[in-house]
């Protein structure tokens, strides 16, 4: 019984995690109908920013050194948390920005310097670090000379192409983002894991029956909780809220009720991709897990097996999911199968597909053709 309620409770944070990366999948599928195959690595960068964060942007104190530093330490991961949340929002508004308006709108919304800055990145990676002018002005330099001459490239296709309904378009896209971020990272990042060091005190909580409980499980179930939470009344009692779910009946509609379609849907796009930072930060700074550019590829995978067993474009269904699925990952862990520990995530997808398509809390909808 012990065994049983401490998975219990290993799963339930676990699930909080995976609930978070995948409320960004189903809010915009809800939208879109899209699935944002780049999500998983929104949640590797905001790993990055904390992992930056911690180490080199804030003054940290070691606790090892200054145990009485630790609610200075405390306040200073308030902060990381925010800038995670505040500049993995900022990603996801320029990936719907420059990635995947141009696929709804027509090349009219393809912004040239942008693409030159995405060539000029490999060109000037060599000289790239994170503290490097000469690298920092060497990239803006060729970036804008590149966006320059490409301008009327951009103005001659977007006068001869017509655009296309097609959702296989924006699947490619989404999986090329994801390979951009993924590479990108690389080159900046570098390929060797990196990992935060311990600056909080870890204490552990010792509840009724021998459960333990590690506070950076705690404080990662509290703000997934409270995240999701302020999620659900954004969506059902703000005005942005409500003009997202007026998109997600219909578009066409809720344009021409005014709605500034463009603005919603990027709004969307930054709440989804600050959850998903505030995941990665989380997880990197209370775990000390290694963090690489590949970092969020498993987790984004997972997310997505449970934004699909809860219902896609259901909100309540997607941390249902990622709840069920957390849960289910720590029981397989805690067994003599804990090899299977990352298949049983495809497991339950084949389940969901099988015999409940539309996932435990979606609805059968008829498309017309």
């Amino acid at each position: 019984m012990q065994a049983l309620l401490q998975n219990l409770i290993y799963g339930v944070q676990l699930g909080s995690l995976y609930a978070l990366i995948a409320l960004g999948y189903t809010m915009v599928y809800g939208v879109l109908g899209l699935i944002n195959f780049a999500h998983g690595d929104v949640y590797m960068v905001g790993a990055y920013v904390g992992f930056y964060a911690c180490t080199k942007w804030l003054p940290f104190q070691d606790i090892s050194v200054h145990p009485e530093a630790a609610w200075h330490n405390l306040g200073m991961a308030f902060i990381t948390l925010m800038l995670a949340i505040l500049l993995c929002a900022a990603l996801g508004m320029l990936i719907e920005r420059f990635a995947y308006r141009p696929l709804r709108n027509g090349l009219k919304d393809l912004d040239a310097h942008f693409w030159g800055f995405v060539i000029a990145l490999p060109l000037t990676a060599k000289f790239i670090t994170i503290a490097s002018p000469f690298g920092l002005i060497s990239f803006i330099g060729v970036g804008i000379v590149v966006g320059y001459v490409m301008r009327p490239l951009i103005k001659h296709l977007a006068s001869r192409i017509k655009l296309t309904s097609s959702r296989l378009n924006a699947l490619i896209t989404a999986i090329g983002v994801s390979l951009l971020l993924e590479n990108g990272g690389i080159l900046l990042f570098g390929a060797n894991p990196n990992f935060i060091p311990n600056l909080l005190p870890e204490r552990k909580f010792n509840l009724p029956g021998g459960i333990s409980v590690q506070s950076g499980q705690m404080a990662i179930l509290a703000v997934s909780l409270f995240l999701m939470i302020s999620l659900r009344y954004i969506v059902l009692y703000t005005k942005p809220g409500k003009a997202m779910r007026a998109i997600s009946y219909d578009i066409e509609a809720a344009k021409l009720m005014g709605i500034d379609t463009d603005r919603v849907i990027s709004f969307t796009f930054a709440i989804g991709a600050g959850l998903a930072g505030a995941g990665g930060a989380m997880v990197a700074a209370f775990t000390h897990i290694k963090i690489t550019p590949l970092f969020g590829l498993q987790p984004g995978l997972k997310a997505f097996v449970a934004a699909v067993l809860g219902g896609a474009g259901n909100i309540p269904g997607a941390v249902l999911g990622g709840i069920l699925m957390g849960v289910a990952e720590a029981f397989v862990a805690g067994s003599k199968y804990v090899s299977y520990r990352d298949a049983i995530a495809f497991c339950l997808l084949i389940l969901v597909l099988l015999f409940r398509p539309s996932g435990l809390l979606g609805k059968n909808v008829v498309e017309k053709v």
